[in-house]
């Protein structure tokens, strides 16, 4: 699915004058414009789907280290700067850092693959949960396993700019899959390691 960056241009003009202000004055005549290219950009991932965003980015290698049934050697990625909009007030969720760990299981990631695929979740209309959700579904088929732990911290301005007001709030969600919802040792590994206790 395209971004429609005509409807984008349209909306943006109504709202501006919704707001009583004249879209044709000098300094908001570009602004339709410059918004409907900056939502093509930030907006980027609601062209794919999970499934495509796991294809886009599956570079595995295989590792012949030896990986046996009790064998749990840990693969940690963390402190990933990712923005994203809530869906809620379409409001910035800021200063989020996302950790993400997994267990290879005889094969690796790119490190770059896994901020990739980040960033690109982070770019819909979001929740911050969802983000965390649906960094580990694509990681689970690309990598074939489902152990695989998402931890994410981040500042929203719907609870910071507006309403109550409280700039020092921060958020911390967990998605933990696999090995790591059901072994507590991995779960004290993955917050020993990654500087997010759990629970």
């Amino acid at each position: 699915m395209a971004i429609d960056t005509d409807a984008i241009r349209e909306h943006i003009r109504g709202i501006l004058e919704a707001l009583g202000d004249d879209p044709d004055r000098e300094g908001l005549r570009d602004t339709p414009d410059r918004v409907a290219r900056m939502y093509e950009e930030v907006f980027e991932g609601m062209n794919y789907s999970n499934h495509e965003i796991a294809a886009m980015f599956d570079k595995t290698f295989e590792d012949r280290m030896d990986f046996t049934e009790n064998t749990q050697d840990m693969v940690l990625v963390k402190d990933i700067d990712i923005f994203s909009y809530c869906e809620h007030h379409l409001a910035l969720m800021y200063d989020m850092k996302v950790s993400v760990a997994y267990l290879p299981h005889g094969r690796v990631i790119g490190l770059s693959k896994i901020a990739r695929i980040a960033d690109m979740v982070g770019k819909r209309l979001q929740l911050q949960e969802r983000i965390g959700a649906d960094i580990a579904e694509i990681l689970q088929e690309i990598l074939g396993n489902d152990d695989v732990a998402v931890i994410l911290e981040g500042t929203h301005s719907c609870m910071t700019a507006r309403g109550i007001k409280k700039a020092a709030a921060t958020t911390r969600t967990y998605t933990l899959r696999g090995k790591f919802r059901e072994d507590p040792g991995l779960q004290m590994r993955i917050a020993s390691a990654s500087g997010n206790g759990i629970g």
